[in-house]
């Protein structure tokens, strides 16, 4: 798949307005962005390596749309993408993941999207060999024959004729009995392309899983020095093998699957998952204000101290450098990192200078309105109300939102938000599950009506009393 940075700016926010409500300046800046990779690598070949990626740090509360942004962009560009929390790394020397893990973690993901490729690339011909297998299982070939003897000069003596052994014919034979096993193969190839044997069982050898193995007793520590121990003892004493004995139908997915990876060459994957990390990978920090030192890192010490050694490990990481991997090094130069964070206690201009430095374009993502409410609801693609419907449906029961319940339901999000505690269009899933609960209760046990119209009455009734008691919203929203 072709990495689809010729979107235009206005086409990638068009694209985004299709998932995510609101955030106009946010979606502008990643649009810059994601835009600016195309322009990169069509620029002159003697500037190309010199332009750096403008990485980007948004700011907002939780639930507004920081993370749904990013992971849209990066399915919009067919990019290796990665979320990770900074909270989960530590500076060298304490206990827990150093932040060129998030890399190799990257690189794996790109290692599977581009196997991925070649193996839709390669599906015909290796479903070909699997029928080729199953057929092999179904009508044995024939037994190799062994080498044939040259033939042996009779020995004579002089004057008397010469003898030769009685040469037996078996020509005719052998071929009737070959003739006879391809028909019989045809049909049965036949048979197998229109599913007449799908629900037979054959007993088929399939490679043998010990990476489970290997995971349970990998000491510590291993992956962060980019050894794999798969690789390290998993072809010790060959290949294992273990028989399975499974229909004809699963038998064609497993065997198509195993033959594809015999056709896919890996060190080219490798290379062009590589080169696709380096130069389109894009890496989202989420809580990068948790590792901020509160109030500045002046006459601190205890926590913060790991919190700015995280900071400064972030550094050399996010300006370029280079991360060896079990695949190789990897540069991380032209790698998009984009930050987030609430920043609710701690303040951007608390992370170190360096690290702010690296983050230069700074978007501020707005708090949610009641009218957001309202659109994240109906106009998404995936929107809840949707969803909702949706998992009734697959129940046999049709449910209707009117639109007073719809902004009912929003005005209530944006009411609680104010009184409790703002968690943005997170609160919608509370406030909804709240409401439909009865509803997911009783299908399809007590539920008699195959259709359910929810109005604003019957909102009002289910959570007006919620809203209103802070004390029971605190605890139940």
């Amino acid at each position: 798949m072709a990495i689809q940075n010729e979107l235009t700016p206005h086409e990638i926010v068009a694209e985004l307005d299709r998932y995510v409500i609101g955030q106009k300046e946010a979606k502008k800046s990643v649009a810059i962005a994601l835009r600016n990779r195309w322009r990169r690598l069509n620029a002159a070949a003697d500037i190309r390596e010199e332009i750096v990626p403008n990485n980007i740090i948004m700011i907002g509360p939780t639930g507004v749309g920081k993370t749904e942004i990013a992971r849209r962009l990066a399915k919009l560009s067919g990019a290796p993408f990665i979320k990770v929390e900074a909270t989960k790394f530590t500076e060298v020397g304490y206990v827990g993941r150093d932040v060129e893990s998030m890399i190799r973690d990257l690189c794996d993901i790109a290692i599977n999207m581009v196997r991925e490729e070649h193996t839709g690339s390669v599906q015909e011909r290796a479903r070909v060999l699997a029928d080729e297998r199953i057929l092999d299982i179904l009508i044995p070939p024939v037994p190799s024959k062994p080498a044939s003897r040259p033939p042996i000069t009779p020995i004579t003596t002089p004057g008397a004729p010469a003898t030769t052994p009685a040469a037996k014919n078996t020509e005719n034979g052998t071929s009737d009995e070959d003739a006879l096993r391809q028909r019989t193969r045809e049909k049965f190839k036949r048979m197998l392309d229109n599913g007449d044997l799908d629900k037979r069982e054959v007993e088929i050898e399939v490679s043998a899983d010990q990476s489970s193995m290997l995971q349970v007793f990998g000491p510590m520590g291993m992956e962060e020095m980019g050894v794999n121990l798969q690789d390290l003892f998993g072809n010790m004493g060959g290949k294992k093998q273990k028989k399975r004995r499974v229909p004809v139908e699963e038998a064609r997915e497993i065997l198509t699957a195993e033959e594809a990876q015999k056709l896919i060459d890996m060190d080219k994957v490798t290379r062009q998952a590589l080169e696709r990390v380096q130069q389109s990978g894009i890496v989202f920090i989420d809580e990068i204000d948790k590792v901020a030192a509160r109030g500045g890192a002046s006459g601190k010490s205890g926590p913060d101290v790991s919190r700015e050694g995280v900071q400064r490990d972030l550094l050399p990481i996010v300006e370029g450098s280079g991360v060896m991997t079990k695949y190789g090094m990897v540069k991380t130069d032209h790698i998009l990192f984009i930050a987030s964070g609430a920043f609710h206690v701690s303040k951007p201009s608390d992370l170190i200078p360096e690290l702010q430095g690296r983050f230069p374009i700074r978007v501020e993502l707005d708090n949610l309105t009641e009218d957001d409410f309202f659109q994240i609801l109906t106009v998404p693609r995936n929107a809840l109300l949707k969803q909702y419907i949706a998992l009734m449906a697959s129940e046999g029961v049709t449910v209707e939102f009117k639109e007073e319940a719809v902004r009912e339901v929003a005005s209530m999000a944006a009411a609680v938000n104010e009184e409790v505690e703002n968690i943005g269009a997170r609160r919608l899933h509370t406030i909804l599950t709240t409401l439909l609960e009865d509803l997911l209760f009783d299908v399809p046990d007590a539920m008699r009506d195959d259709s359910f119209v929810i109005d604003q009455d019957l909102v009002q009734q289910k959570l007006s009393g919620v809203v209103q008691n802070r004390d029971l919203s605190q605890y139940i929203l």
